[in-house]
């Protein structure tokens, strides 16, 4: 199995768990941050939208501690994992306020969280890629690498 074939499986994972994905099975991943102290944490989220494993997109509040912990330390780690397979995503997250892209991540859901995308209180996070590991078991097929 070649690397596309890997990249090309863990994608279809992460559209299956994505809003926006066209596919989603209403299926949640971990987000792991640092927190103030250096301590990891995490969170179950679903992501809004993706491009593949090279980037998600997480709605959330602006003054909560993801988005506060996000603005502090930009490291993060995105985990979708199940009996059959796990794909661990290492990289950067960042803090977006921008109106359009607000609109653009926006999906029906976070109506139970905010009163819409102007929200002054609702965020995207942008988690952006940097190395992956994935493992299948199935077949054990188990790969780390960087993007």
């Amino acid at each position: 199995m070649t690397d596309s074939d890997i990249i090309a499986i863990m994608e279809e994972i992460v559209r299956a768990n994505t809003v926006g994905g066209g596919a989603f099975k209403g299926q949640v991943c971990t987000l792991a941050l640092i927190d103030e102290d250096g301590f990891p944490t995490s969170a179950v989220l679903t992501p809004s939208k993706s491009d593949g494993i090279r980037w998600l997109t997480f709605g959330t509040l602006l003054d909560e501690n993801r988005a506060i912990r996000s603005s502090v330390n930009n490291r993060a780690s995105v985990c979708f994992g199940s009996a059959a397979h796990c794909v661990n995503l290492v990289g950067e997250i960042q803090v977006v306020t921008d109106a359009d892209v607000k609109r653009e991540m926006w999906y029906d859901a976070l109506n139970a969280f905010f009163i819409g995308p102007d929200d002054p209180n609702y965020c995207v996070l942008k988690f952006v890629t940097k190395r992956y590991k994935f493992f299948r078991a199935k077949d054990g097929i188990e790969v780390a690498d960087i993007l």
